[in-house]
């Protein structure tokens, strides 16, 4: 089967019917390509969503004050609902199975920043000590906030590592005072995050700035770790943060204007089942065209065959065995397969390479790529499915009578 004569009858085919096996081989090739394109793109969507969820623990939920949309108990629609210190001690102490907390303010206010003669504009954010661990954040150098400095009023921060470089160049901020508003801030650590964008901010602690920029007890946001609770515990646990919330100022528990509680984990569970279901969807469009490549094969084959009946018949003649007949086929087939399997394999699989190469990337797209043993067992896959769609009409051609291959010619 794999004597060079052999090879040689086969390239000589191939010359013969140069269209047809471009083709052929081209519906094949095209196939692995389409596979190997779909599939990189769905991990580039599974990364990119897994981006957005990268910077923060995922297992937790936000609650943030609106205003009312629904009448209730005599309110006017249009109430702004403003949380406070005390609503933070209320969910925490009603609710001890949440796990980390924070409380912020100024979720998107930016400060102006000096040191020396570098200034800027950066988001300060005053928060709590646990808000290290939500943010999934890790220190660099020096220390996050910690109890005492909540507890003390202590004028200090911890900065992104993208904002110090930009603020100290190459000093050390450790010890070093910034300016933030006109007031002075003592840098206690730097810490990095995934997010390069939350690396350009800093973290105040809540009381002091509620004293210093007389933001009062007024938060904005209620961060809240859902520890080991399960999809549906945390359902109900966002449920009745809402209920306990809406009983205290009087507002509908069905006025979701009021009270913005965002369940992050059912949202990360909710787009992760989308792109599973993406990536099924492109599994069965890939093999769907390569079905169609394998036809084309098959196809081919029974055409080459066809044409090939008298040679056949003249090979049996003069004692050619049927596995001899089988086996050239196949040779043929198997060859043409993979030929175009392992050209579709390569093309596909340097365009996700130049794309990660040239960085095309966005928040919801990042690092489009396919993992080597799945494009290599889709490959010989898709071989082995041309060897068989081979064997069919080799079979075929096996049974073949010498005299009646004689005569059809």
């Amino acid at each position: 089967m794999f004597e060079k004569d052999s090879w040689l009858e086969i390239l000589a085919a191939i010359k013969q019917n140069k269209l047809r096996t471009f083709l052929t081989a081209f519906s094949v090739g095209w196939g692995i390509f389409i596979l190997i394109i779909l599939l990189g793109a769905g991990n580039g969507l599974t990364n990119g969503a897994k981006s957005q969820f990268a910077g923060d623990a995922v297992n937790s939920i936000f609650v943030e004050p609106g205003k009312t949309t629904i009448a209730q108990n005599g309110y006017k629609v249009g109430r702004e609902i403003k949380l406070t210190n005390q609503d933070f001690e209320l969910i925490v102490k009603k609710f001890p199975q949440l796990g980390y907390k924070t409380a912020n303010h100024t979720q998107g206010q930016m400060h102006n920043v000096i040191y020396k003669k570098e200034k800027g504009n950066y988001l300060c954010r005053p928060c709590l000590p646990d808000n290290y661990f939500l943010e999934n954040a890790s220190l660099v150098t020096g220390r996050f906030l910690n109890q005492a400095d909540i507890n003390e009023y202590r004028k200090v921060c911890v900065v992104g590592i993208a904002m110090a470089e930009a603020l100290f160049k190459k000093e050390n901020p450790i010890g070093k005072f910034l300016n933030i508003d006109g007031t002075f801030f003592l840098v206690v650590g730097t810490f990095k995050d995934a997010n390069r964008n939350e690396m350009l901010r800093a973290y105040l602690p809540l009381t002091t700035a509620q004293r210093v920029y007389n933001y009062q007890n007024k938060i904005n946001l209620m961060w809240l770790g859902l520890n080991n609770l399960n999809l549906e515990e945390s359902e109900q646990l966002a449920a009745e943060i809402r209920k306990t919330i809406a009983t205290k100022y009087n507002f509908s528990t069905n006025d979701r204007n009021a009270l913005f509680v965002n369940n992050l984990y059912a949202e990360y569970k909710k787009i992760m089942s989308l792109l599973t279901g993406i990536k099924l969807f492109v599994w069965i469009i890939g093999i769907m065209t390569l079905i169609a490549g394998i036809v084309g094969v098959s196809n081919i084959m029974i055409i080459v065959v066809k044409e090939r009946t008298r040679e056949i018949g003249i090979r049996k003649a003069i004692g050619a065995s049927p596995s001899s007949i089988i086996g050239i086929i196949l040779q043929e087939s198997i060859f043409i397969t993979a030929l175009a399997g392992f050209t579709g394999l390569l093309v596909g699989t340097g365009i996700l390479y130049l794309v990660n190469k040239i960085g095309i990337d966005s928040d919801f797209f990042k690092q489009p790529q396919v993992n080597l043993s799945v494009a290599l067992s889709a490959t010989l896959l898709i071989i082995i499915a041309g060897a068989i769609a081979g064997l069919i009409p080799a079979l075929k051609a096996a049974k073949i009578h010498p005299i009646e291959a004689l005569r059809s010619y």
